[in-house]
């Protein structure tokens, strides 16, 4: 709309329509993918370290030769959806317009499938972009019961996942998260409410209350993501979906008593309607693992 040809002057034509001088001169920056490669970099650094900050973070990547500005990290891993874990103050004053739930799952047993989902959000590298992934777990059998890709940090992939795997598998008696906004927006709490469940949330900063799902992420993410460059969304959700089959049937859990999750819920729900299944004691039982984590 500035014209440099034409009367009045550039500086004039910029206060006329109310625009920056500095703004008319501005190329926009083509991405040359450096980003995307930081953010590979930074996603590996917090996957085996979550308790580090952009500082940290930053001072990790100069010692593998990579001098990066912090605010730079700062505004990637918002981006990502990343925070430091640690305990900050005032954790438990609720934002205004979001309702936060007290965590529910602290000493208490975990005897069957269907008690307690767990959800979370992890960030995907593609060969040209991203994408979030959240996943809905059986927490006594492992199992993700309903997954979601979306490009956008919005709840709706979230709400999408939760209906998915209560339409499969039915209400479990909790439904835990973070506090994250995804997750406390009315749009995913509210369907959850209406249908009996009870909403759980972890201590802001507390990755150990949903340490079953944050161990999927580093199977999935070292197994399946880090091997291979997405080319498209499409591509992405075909091979994570390939992945999670594999993790639910075929990939064996130490603690299931080197049982796949699939095996391992569908046996406990045959023991549940009185058949008899085959031998399904794990050699560390479920219940120990979640008193362990508190």
């Amino acid at each position: 709309m500035v014209d440099n040809t034409a009367p009045p002057s550039v500086t004039q034509q910029c206060v006329l329509l109310g625009v920056s001088r500095s703004s008319r001169y501005y190329q926009p920056v083509s991405d040359d993918g450096e980003d995307l490669v930081l953010m590979r970099r930074i996603d590996e650094i917090y996957l085996s370290k979550p308790f580090l900050g952009s500082r940290r973070i930053s001072q990790a990547l100069r010692q593998q030769g990579t001098t990066v500005n912090r605010k730079r990290i700062q505004r990637l891993m918002r981006l990502m959806g990343l925070e430091a874990v640690y305990a900050k103050p005032r954790t438990s004053e609720a934002a205004p317009e979001h309702t936060k739930f007290p965590y529910l799952l602290r000493h208490r047993t975990i005897s069957r499938p269907n008690q307690v989902f767990a959800a979370d959000i992890t960030y995907i590298p593609m060969r040209h972009g991203f994408v979030y992934l959240v996943a809905v777990m059986d927490w006594y059998s492992r199992r993700v019961v309903a997954w979601q890709l979306s490009n956008t940090m919005d709840s709706d992939f979230c709400v999408a996942a939760a209906a998915e795997a209560i339409a499969n598998f039915g209400a479990p008696d909790i439904f835990n998260t973070d506090q994250g906004s995804q997750f406390t927006d009315d749009n995913f709490t509210a369907p959850l409410l209406q249908a009996g469940v009870k909403v759980s949330m972890d201590g802001k900063g507390r990755w150990m209350d949903n340490v079953f799902i944050e161990r999927l992420w580093r199977s999935l993410k070292h197994e399946e993501v880090y091997l291979n460059a997405y080319e498209s969304i499409a591509e992405a959700r075909a091979q994570i979906g390939a992945y999670i089959d594999y993790y639910n049937t075929e990939r064996p859990h130490q603690a299931l008593g080197y049982q796949t999750p699939d095996a391992f819920y569908r046996c406990q729900k045959l023991a549940e309607s009185g058949i008899s299944p085959p031998d399904v004691t794990p050699r560390r039982s479920t219940t120990a693992i979640v008193k362990s984590c508190h």
